[in-house]
């Protein structure tokens, strides 16, 4: 099973406890806020049970005092108890003012807790988030290339976006919410009984009804939120993909072809979306019916004890209010399951991206050496990308230091293979890759790779400035340095003349410059650092011919004293190679100098017969 087939099964999950203590683990460095958080909450849930409190005593006492009746409230006794052992008496305006200014005091503490109490778990959920998203983006930086091969972008950009929000939610709205439900509850149970322990039977006598509708909507409504969370994956994928090769959607006039494809795919999301909320439209209405039968029966029960005097009105309305609060919480655990459950699928998804193989790394003592002569040798090399297809067969040969090796071939004969063998990001499947006579296996990966530099067909510039994308972040890169690699490769000249000149903003992907102009900086890029091996592919291939013109007058200053190889579809741009490879159906098949080849009258020949007769024409 491939990791999207393990993301994807993962939505079935329901609540795992290895899981929630896994991701319990992410608060534990922000203990402080969450500690901070769960005692704000506790006293936010104590303070809500002094409104009913402080009505019951306002009626008993004050507005329909005892002895018109009933006997009053537990609390209302205890609090006349207290009056009278202080000798307090209080008028009935003069009470009702004490009760109401402790009603207010409460609801204004309320308010200053509940708002501390939001502040510090949006700052803790904000910390998790931000922690969680910089754990993945930076597994994601050292997974292998062929990861991504097989691995839709939109889907990555959903696991990092998407999931980490709704881990994010379960932390700020979910587990320290709960929490503070289940305060909430136990207190109103508690004083419910103590007022009256036959109306607390009455009003915990719908709770069957309400935990049946919540376990039939918790069955259906989680069905079809792991169909929504699929869809909205694909979308994903699909508007990643779309945006990307939008040039080719309107070259091909194939705009009416991709919004039939989006419709269908966001048409199956919007079913799926509907579907889920027709449950919420059932769920919720019944809720509200079953607390409102729930409050009809302790109107009914309590309201005939109050006409018998065996129950105050103020206990009567203290109860009515404190059914309303008891209800509430347990019609809200659906929304908080829903919060658990994508949790749960998208922290399995999360974390089975963390906990990936990291099947290309250094070994545990790389080699790691001051200098690098770059010395590159295939050593028997078979290299398949998929199993039982070789892309490269037993292939042996070598590049000394400072020798600058051409490789041609038809395509799909291998030779964009090689670049990606000697920078590792694949392994070979038999035998092996060398540099400076030590397998590319044995070395720190950051060293191999920071001796290397590439100039692909393709060039990738990021948004930031012209400066950024030659340096990529190298301090050791100065001011000085960028404007000799770029006035060695010719891009000194067109640079300068841009609006700002190396401070001048790159769009996404490079727009708005020519791809001669982006394979300029590339080869400026490569120069400005330094390495140590230099690989071209095909990096003139899609370049005018003026352009071609400045970068071989700048190839002379790129390709000294380094070892270069160079792959190549033109012909032209490598016969001041010093040797020249030609692959074959992943065959070594010939080698030699321009002249040798063409003498051969073989492969090489054939080719460089088809590419002038191409030009003559």
């Amino acid at each position: 099973m491939n990791l999207e087939e393990d993301l994807s099964s993962a939505e079935s999950r329901g609540y795992d406890a290895r899981l929630m203590r896994r991701l319990l683990g992410y608060v534990w460095p922000h203990r402080g806020m969450a500690v901070a958080a769960v005692g704000l909450i506790v006293l936010s849930s104590l303070l809500q049970l002094v409104g009913p409190l402080a009505t019951a005593v306002a009626l008993d006492l004050f507005i329909r005092p005892a002895a018109e009746g009933a006997d009053p409230s537990a609390l209302s006794r205890l609090v006349s108890e207290l009056l009278t052992a202080r000798g307090i008496e209080l008028s009935a305006e003069q009470g009702l003012a004490w009760v109401a200014g402790i009603y207010l005091g409460a609801l204004a503490v309320t308010f200053c807790v509940l708002y501390l109490q939001g502040l510090t778990m949006q700052f803790m959920g904000q910390r998790i988030m931000y922690d969680l998203r910089m754990e993945v983006f930076s597994k994601l930086q050292r997974l292998p290339v062929a990861f991504f091969d097989r691995t839709p972008v939109g889907r990555l950009v959903t696991r990092v976006t998407n999931d980490i929000d709704a881990l994010n939610e379960l932390f700020t709205a979910g587990l320290v919410s709960i929490f503070g439900d289940v305060v909430l509850l136990g207190g109103i149970v508690c004083v419910l009984f103590w007022f009256n322990w036959k109306l607390a039977l009455v009003t915990f006598a719908i709770l069957p009804l309400l935990f049946l509708l919540t376990f039939w909507f918790k069955l259906r409504a989680r069905q079809w939120y792991r169909v929504v969370r699929a869809r909205l994956a694909a979308i994903n994928s699909f508007l990643q993909e779309s945006i990307s090769g939008m040039s080719i959607v309107q070259l091909f006039n194939r705009e009416g072809a991709t919004l039939v494809e989006l419709n269908e795919i966001s048409g199956a999301h919007r079913d799926a979306h509907l579907r889920s909320i027709f449950y919420y439209a059932v769920y919720f209405p019944s809720v509200e019916l079953i607390i409102a039968l729930g409050i009809a029966l302790v109107l009914w029960y309590g309201g005939g004890q109050v006409v018998q005097r065996a129950l105050s009105l103020g206990a009567l309305v203290a109860f009515l209010q404190y059914a309303q609060r008891f209800y509430q919480p347990l019609a809200d655990l659906s929304e908080k399951y829903n919060i658990l459950q994508a949790a749960m699928a998208a922290s399995e998804r999360t974390f089975l991206l963390l906990d990936r193989d990291l099947e290309i790394q250094s070994p545990e003592s790389p080699y790691d050496p001051v200098y690098v002569s770059g010395h590159v040798e295939f050593r028997n090399v078979s290299f398949s990308y998929n199993p039982g297809d070789e892309v490269l067969h037993d292939m042996s040969f070598s590049v000394g230091r400072g020798e600058t090796v051409a490789v041609v071939g038809h395509t799909g004969a291998g030779k964009s293979t090689l670049a990606s063998l000697v920078q590792r990001f694949y392994d070979v499947d038999s035998g092996a890759v060398l540099v400076d006579g030590v397998d590319v296996r044995r070395w720190d990966l950051r060293r191999l790779r920071t001796a290397v530099g590439v100039v692909l067909q393709d060039v990738f510039l990021f948004s930031g400035s012209i400066a950024e994308n030659i340096s990529l972040g190298n301090r050791q890169i100065d001011e000085q340095r960028l404007r000799r690699a770029a006035g060695d490769v010719h891009a000194l000249e067109f640079i300068e003349r841009l609006p700002g000149g190396f401070d001048a903003i790159v769009r996404e992907r490079g727009a708005g410059l020519s791809v001669g102009q982006k394979q300029l900086i590339a080869f400026a890029r490569a120069l400005a650092h330094d390495p140590s091996i230099l690989i071209l592919d095909e990096a003139t291939s899609s370049i005018d011919t003026e352009t071609e013109r400045l970068i071989q007058q700048g190839l002379e200053k790129l390709l000294a004293d380094r070892t270069s190889l160079v792959i190549a579809h033109r012909l032209s741009t490598i016969r001041r190679a010093d040797r020249i490879l030609v692959l074959h159906k992943g065959h070594l098949a010939e080698q030699g100098s321009h002249d040798e080849l063409v003498a051969l009258g073989d492969i090489y020949y054939r080719l460089h017969l088809l590419q002038h007769s191409s030009a003559a024409a």
